[in-house]
């Protein structure tokens, strides 16, 4: 015999997004705003560095610094780079701009699946990252150099001011590259997609060609760099691992580029590597994203965050009161307003002031 009372149906869980889906975590959430915020992030990123670059010039000319071959004004290894390092960095306000305007959500909703930056595990991956990418680094410095000029030690006078330039400036550097690449690219195709492998490809391959073209084994350094960088935040929800990874890795090279006479000068990037440095670069990733998986197991950083509610449809109950303009709802005590009245046909329709009962002045009906 059935139990006359059937059991009640368990509540649907909601959804849980991860991190390549945060673009969907806002209820005001439409398919158009990605797009609209993608568009916005590569015009305003492209007039904030012109400008950048615009008002260094004019600085550079006043204060007479000479003028190179291009035109441009040539303020040396240090004081260039460092301008180049600024315009890069302030992707970062365009990034969260583009969230909080054309996403409609937390600006935080880039850095982690919490809405904020997680310092504590980001300083994590800087200490998992550092011991791994100095031994690369070492062992890349060991390589042959085909024949090129042995480099010269630069001094401290010049090595101190460039350190101090590249620690404070290039983290924001990596982090604005992070932000561009596996934070809003990563989202704005996980907002159509599911599955993150096909919104980790796009940002690799943008990534890859944003360097420019060097050497075959270089583009591929790069790509695999962004994909592996790209799942790391999607597997720990934000971009801490990427970031650590990404600063410690070109904190040591702009370093040792400083540490030689004119290094910073060199126009190199990791496009132009030669596949023995592809080797050791691939090999420190691979060891890194052990370390960050080994830490995480242990960590568990939050990856997911719950699907905003749908807005439920209003009541319509049948047999019920019309609804009634909320400018007309008679309140108790309240007169009703003579528009609203129906034993004065005659009068002209619309409110009227009205006085309260004697006893109720100043008060306001809850």
């Amino acid at each position: 015999m059935t139990n006359a009372l059937a059991a009640p149906m368990p509540a649907l869980l909601p959804e849980r997004l991860p991190y390549h889906r945060m673009a969907r975590v806002s209820a005001r959430h439409r398919w158009w705003r990605p797009v609209l915020g993608t568009g916005f992030v590569a015009v305003a990123c492209l007039l904030v560095a012109g400008l950048l670059y615009g008002l260094g010039s004019a600085l550079g000319a006043a204060k007479g610094y000479p003028e190179a071959d291009d035109g441009t004004v040539e303020f040396g290894p240090v004081s260039g780079t460092a301008l180049d390092l600024l315009a890069i960095a302030s992707a970062i306000p365009v990034v969260l701009l583009a969230a909080r305007w054309a996403g409609r959500r937390p600006a935080g909703t880039v850095s982690s699946v919490t809405g904020g930056l997680r310092w504590h595990w980001l300083g994590l991956c800087v200490l998992a990252a550092l011991p791994v990418l100095a031994v690369t680094t070492g062992a890349m410095l060991l390589l042959p150099t085909d024949g090129a000029p042995p480099s010269r030690w630069a001094g401290w006078e010049v090595f101190g001011p460039a350190l101090a330039m590249l620690v404070v400036l290039v983290p924001l550097q990596a982090a604005a590259e992070e932000y561009v690449f596996r934070g809003w690219l990563t989202q704005a195709v996980g907002a159509f997609l599911r599955s993150p492998w096909w919104a980790l490809v796009p940002q690799a391959l943008l990534f890859a060609a944003a360097h420019g073209w060097g050497t075959a084994w270089g583009f591929a350094d790069l790509a695999v760099f962004a994909v592996v960088a790209g799942w790391l935040t999607v597997r720990t929800g934000g971009l801490e691992a990427a970031i650590g990874l990404h600063a410690v890795n070109n904190l040591l090279a702009f370093g040792v580029s400083a540490a030689v006479v004119d290094g910073l000068k060199s126009d190199d990037t990791a496009a132009d590597a030669p596949w023995q440095l592809v080797a050791l670069d691939l090999a420190g990733i691979a060891l890194y994203t052990a370390a960050v998986l080994w830490l995480a197991r242990r960590r568990a950083p939050l990856r997911t965050v719950p699907a905003p509610a749908p807005v439920p449809p209003p009541l319509s109950i049948p047999g019920a009161y019309p609804q009634v303009p909320a400018a007309h709802v008679p309140v108790p005590g309240f007169p009703v307003p003579y528009a609203d009245r129906t034993d004065a046909p005659g009068l002209p329709q619309r409110a009227v002031p009205f006085a309260p009962p004697p006893g109720d002045a100043g008060r306001i009906p809850r």
